[in-house]
């Protein structure tokens, strides 16, 4: 991927030298993980199936939070210190910090096209645990995009676990999740976020669940909307890039995960969609570079 010639985003906060505190209990809440939407909610699902832990209880504590913000109680906490950012690491935050500004680079303009006007998010960037309008997030989440604030959360070591553990190497992989957590906002823009909340209230779990992978779904349609006029207006895409972000989209699918974790795949519990899917929709809005053409509810 070209990036270092791009232009840097001012919308970036970066937390990451601040200490932070991880609760032992279950005192945070993660709605805006789930109501945002975000790769957060997968991994997660992930890390807890590969511990052991009880998948089912994990959905509903997660599944059934509002993603409105809330207050907050955490038990047990664990200071950790003030850490310096290594020179890697700032490397990193300077991508996330271009890959931001392209992505606002391709939504303004399609935004004024259609009469709009694009409010621009900002990126956190924070190690081991983060306070946002949605609650308490721990790192184990992954990248998150909160409604309540319009934020995007981001740990920098995220990365590594998509390489390491997902199999999703390459710096277009790790553009395509910010892209996502970026199609979120513009669903909060558009009212799609507050529309599917007020759905899934009357709803089954089973119900709420299908509907949220709608949700995820167009928002890697968007992230193809992104690599499409990332491509065509900017050239920053490069031979092999889509093939990365596709690897990745693939891997991360609620199947793969699960399959991976737990030796099959429970479809009701879905909340992302299959590795097909994430590569079907992705792919969609990288060949049509068309709004129109992410409307995964029908």
């Amino acid at each position: 991927m070209r990036w270092k010639s791009g232009r840097r985003s001012s919308n970036i906060d970066d937390r990451r030298s601040a200490s932070g505190q991880v609760s032992s209990g279950r005192g945070f809440r993660m709605g805006g993980a789930k109501k945002g939407g975000g790769i957060g909610l997968v991994i997660m699902i992930g890390v807890v199936l590969l511990m052991g832990g009880d998948l089912n209880a994990v959905l509903g504590l997660l599944m059934g939070n509002s993603g409105i913000p809330t207050q907050t109680q955490t038990t047990n906490t664990q200071s950790y210190p003030t850490q310096t950012s290594s020179a890697e690491d700032n490397q990193m935050a300077d991508f996330v910090s271009v890959v931001l500004a392209d992505t606002e680079d391709t939504w303004v303009p399609l935004f004024t096209q259609m009469g709009k006007r694009y409010e621009e998010p900002t990126l956190v960037l924070f190690r081991n645990v983060v306070q946002s309008a949605c609650g308490t997030a721990q790192s184990a989440m992954g990248p998150f995009y909160c409604p309540g604030d319009q934020r995007v959360y981001i740990d920098l070591d995220f990365y590594n676990e998509l390489k390491d553990s997902f199999g999703a190497p390459g710096d277009f992989a790790q553009a395509y999740v910010i892209a996502h957590e970026v199609g979120h906002h513009v669903q909060q823009q558009f009212g799609i976020l507050q529309k599917s909340h007020q759905m899934k209230q009357s709803m089954s779990q089973t119900q709420a669940n299908a509907l949220q992978v709608k949700v995820e779904l167009q928002a890697d349609c968007f992230a193809g909307i992104w690599a499409h006029y990332a491509d065509k207006e900017r050239a920053v895409v490069e031979p092999g890039d889509i093939e990365e972000a596709m690897n990745a989209a693939s891997q991360i699918g609620d199947d793969a995960i699960q399959k991976r974790a737990q030796g099959y795949a429970v479809p009701d519990s879905f909340t992302h969609g299959t590795s097909r899917q994430r590569m079907k929709w992705f792919n969609q809005g990288f060949t049509s570079g068309d709004v129109q053409s992410c409307n995964t509810f029908i």
